[in-house]
């Protein structure tokens, strides 16, 4: 209907004013990630860890930049604050000082705040890269087990029980002096260089971790498989790879990041746990294993060398499993919705 110039609309304003009167709004939807972000919101333990997460995700991410700037120097040593080799640092708690915040480390006098920043890179560097090698590996495995059934998902499932019946910390401590070589020619570098060290941490990890990705996302395929959206791929003609990564994949992502962010913490973890048995980074090249590793021979002579590393792996654990918590139970299609 057209209306004039100077012409009022007065059944328009009159449904109008008639809604208002009866009180009725407008009903917005929202997609499933804006009730996800909604019930995170609501829960304030889990975004203080989703802050932490990050803020140490970021620190972790420009150190290579601070030291290139010289801002952090974890490798510059301060003979002046320690009496001698192996020797207790002079002053308060460890050598805690204006320019040393977290004070210095016995014997070398390098800066532990400057240490504990490199070797956090380091340390998220090896968690991060194996736990991104246990996603994909164990997506793709996952998804092509749950789907083809038969006799290819027995063999997958009997090669996962394979891989699952190996410790991976024994298989580290077993595996270093035949893969490490290998590593360190494969990416030409020194046996001694850090690099074949950090990768030869990343490919075990990863390896060892991955099954416990596809067992979740083979069981996940299995219902999703004879869904409607499935059936009606299959009737068009659409390939498998379409049917795994366009029409699987997209249902994947609540356990896929749940299970990410509680395997995170688990390989930084591992990653300390190695470095004290021994398997870790070489020095000088810093690592938080590797700075408890040499802490643990101080712990009562210079305790501040042991607490402020020990807190950094404390925490940094501790946020991201508070916050796989939080996105479990956001992302939990039984919970109410908020």
């Amino acid at each position: 209907m057209t209306i004039a110039p100077g012409q009022e609309d007065t059944a328009g304003r009159s449904e109008i004013d008639d809604a208002a009167l009866d009180g009725a709004v407008a009903i917005k939807g929202r997609s499933p990630w804006q009730i996800v972000w909604s019930r995170l919101k609501r829960d304030k333990v889990t975004m203080v860890a989703l802050v932490v997460s990050v803020l140490f995700l970021v620190v972790g991410a420009i150190s290579p930049v601070l030291q290139a700037l010289g801002v952090l120097k974890p490798n510059l040593t301060h003979p002046d604050l320690v009496a001698g080799l192996g020797s207790i640092p002079d002053g308060f708690a460890g050598g805690v000082s204006w320019s040393h915040l977290l004070g210095v480390e016995p014997g070398t006098g390098r800066d532990l705040g400057s240490r504990i920043v490199a070797g956090l890179t380091t340390s998220l560097i090896v968690a991060v890269c194996a736990t991104i090698f246990s996603v994909v590996v164990g997506t793709v495995v996952g998804i092509i087990s749950g789907f083809a059934g038969g006799f290819v998902d027995w063999l997958f499932s009997r090669f996962l029980d394979l891989v699952l019946s190996f410790p991976s910390t024994l298989m580290l401590l077993s595996l270093q002096s035949v893969l490490v070589p290998l590593v360190a020619r494969g990416i030409g570098a020194q046996d001694t260089d850090p690099s074949a060290k950090i990768v030869f941490m990343i490919l075990v990890l990863g390896f060892f971790g991955f099954p416990y990705f596809a067992r979740i996302i083979r069981g996940q395929v299995l219902s999703l498989r004879e869904r409607e959206f499935v059936e009606a791929a299959r009737s068009l003609g659409a390939k498998r790879s379409r049917i795994y990564f366009v029409e699987l994949l997209p249902h994947l992502w609540a356990p896929l990041l749940v299970y990410t962010t509680l395997v995170m913490p688990a390989n930084i973890a591992a990653e300390a746990a190695l470095g004290y048995l021994g398997v870790g980074i070489n020095p000088p090249t810093a690592s938080l294993g590797a700075i408890l590793t040499d802490a643990v021979n101080y712990s009562q002579s210079d305790f501040a060398y042991f607490l402020f590393p020990g807190l950094t792996v404390f925490i940094l654990v501790l946020a991201f499993n508070l916050l796989g918590d939080g996105l479990r139970d956001a992302l939990d299609p039984k919970a109410g919705r908020s």
